[in-house]
């Protein structure tokens, strides 16, 4: 047996939070071609100006080395541990890993948005350092330690799907019965990763596992399928993005960009499959250490992103929400493009059911929110001369349950990502306010907008405190106005229409 390997703990640490600076700020290159190549191909427009922010917002990112998303995820660390390796160290892997993540998150220069909440049930406590990460870790034949980090976003990991099927039960066909129930929160144009086998636990992990693999859809296409799995993620690639759903749900034709699966045994009784999105902010990097210091990836060419630049649509009305009226919402027809100016309020989660706590027992709110609009997010802390960091939108449907509450203060207009549910949408059209969608998945370029912040109520919720925004040309789209016509309802169901009427993805 040929010598020991020594892993530094010191470089684990630097490697970990290395690797999860650069995913917070660079997509992986695959990623980028792939979406440059789905926006040339696009023709719906709402969904093709998304993309078009989305990709451009990647460039200032990639520049700056600011994140993508807000959401800067809940970290996964995937190990593979050479058995000659051992690790110089008086901690328990867990801590070694998680100080590279508290490392990363607190980083002066590029601090990433701590989201991780302990005692999850019950008083859901904010760690303030994004740790513990997820780790998995697993004993392999070599002399050296694979790692592979994933940062996973709030939005696509609640659309995370799972079922115990018979033997006999078609995955193609519950793929395509998750898929609307998934809506736009999860960020599309993304992946799917697809598990199949083991038991519960096991096939989640191979679903989450597969994300990691590099997009090559379109080489597969090329080349032809193989194998009986390959057949299948062709099969289920063309399936859902024959829904029509399209980029942020706005309809179109690209939904997904890949599709990965992974397979294990399972028990003869049944056959578990897991289904897991990834967002449009796809974040993992992968490195290896093999004892002679930290791993680092090397730079991207920033001449390797597609050559988009976004511009607000000349179409788009300037909104000013300083002088905000019923009749002006009133106006406004689902898909306008809108350009917001003046101030705005933030909340999210935490400051709706504060309120709500404070109006069941009678206590005065901080805050008036008659005739105003408030945005659903959590921005990154601000660094080096930023009003705000990046401080793009929420998944809107988590504040459905606030809505009339909410409406009953006076809100005239709501901004978030993603669809309404059916009853908020009928409280919208009663209320005669409307629902405006920010593009997920651009961040940084919507906090371009942001002109001035401050927190207003709340400050101890940290991200989820309500802000003042004030905010030049923020780019939205009207998803729901005020008579209840919603974009994400009747948009995918013109585009599966033209789809499917006029051939547009055949290839």
């Amino acid at each position: 047996m040929s010598d020991m390997i020594t892993i530094r703990e010191e470089d684990l640490i630097e490697t970990i939070a290395d690797a999860l600076q650069y995913i917070s700020y660079y997509h992986p290159m695959d990623y980028i071609q792939a979406l440059g190549e789905a926006y040339k191909a696009e023709q719906g427009p709402a969904a093709k100006d998304a993309i078009a922010q989305i990709l451009t917002n990647s460039r200032m990112c990639a520049e700056g080395h600011r994140p993508i998303c807000q959401d800067t995820g809940i970290v996964n660390v995937f190990l593979k541990w050479g058995q000659n390796c051992r690790l110089d160290s008086d901690k328990s892997l867990q801590e070694v890993v998680d100080e590279g993540v508290r490392r990363a998150y607190n980083h002066a220069e590029n601090k990433l948005r701590a989201s991780i909440l302990a005692d999850p049930a019950f008083t859901r406590r904010n760690t303030r350092d994004n740790t513990p990460c997820v780790l998995d870790v697993e004993m392999v034949p070599g002399d050296t330690v694979e790692v592979d980090v994933a940062a996973k976003g709030g939005g696509s990991e609640n659309k995370s799907k799972f079922k115990m099927m018979n033997p006999s039960d078609n995955i193609i066909e519950w793929v395509l019965e998750q898929i609307p129930s998934m809506g736009a929160g999860w960020c599309p144009p993304g992946m799917l990763g697809i598990g199949i086998g083991g038991t519960a636990e096991h096939c989640m992990k191979l679903a989450k596992k597969s994300l990691m693999e590099p997009i090559d859809m379109a080489q597969l296409k090329a080349r032809g399928a193989e194998t009986d799995i390959e057949q299948l993620r062709i099969d289920i690639f063309d399936a859902v993005n024959a829904t029509g759903v399209g980029a942020q749900g706005l309809g179109g034709l690209s939904t997904v960009l890949d599709v990965k699966i992974y397979d294990w045994p399972c028990h003869a009784a049944g056959k578990p499959v897991a289904m897991i999105p990834n967002c449009a902010a796809t974040r993992h990097a992968h490195v290896t250490l093999d004892g002679s210091g930290p791993a680092y990836i090397p730079q991207p060419d920033l001449d390797a992103w597609p050559d988009v630049h976004w511009e607000p649509d000349a179409e788009a009305k300037r909104v000013d929400l300083d002088n905000l009226t019923p009749e002006e919402v009133a106006s406004w027809n689902h898909g306008d493009r809108l350009l917001l100016n003046g101030a705005m309020l933030t909340g999210r989660d935490a400051a709706h059911k504060r309120i709500q706590d404070m109006l069941d027992k009678g206590e005065e709110l901080p805050v008036e929110f008659k005739g105003r609009a408030i945005y659903y997010v959590g921005p990154v802390d601000p660094v080096m001369g930023e009003v705000v960091g990046p401080a793009g939108p929420t998944t809107a449907t988590r504040m459905d349950k606030f809505t009339e509450m909410m409406l009953d203060l006076g809100l005239l207009a709501m901004i978030g990502k993603a669809e309404r549910g059916h009853d908020a949408v009928e409280v919208i059209s009663r209320f005669k306010v409307a629902y405006l969608m920010a593009t997920g998945g651009a961040a940084y370029l919507v906090a371009r907008a942001i002109k001035e912040a401050k927190v207003v109520a709340f400050e101890e919720l940290g991200m989820e405190a309500i802000y003042e925004f004030t905010v030049k040309d923020m780019p939205v789209t009207v998803a729901v106005d005020s008579e209840g016509n919603n974009v994400h309802t009747l948009a995918p169901l013109h585009w599966r229409e033209k789809i499917r009427e006029e051939g547009l993805l055949q290839t």
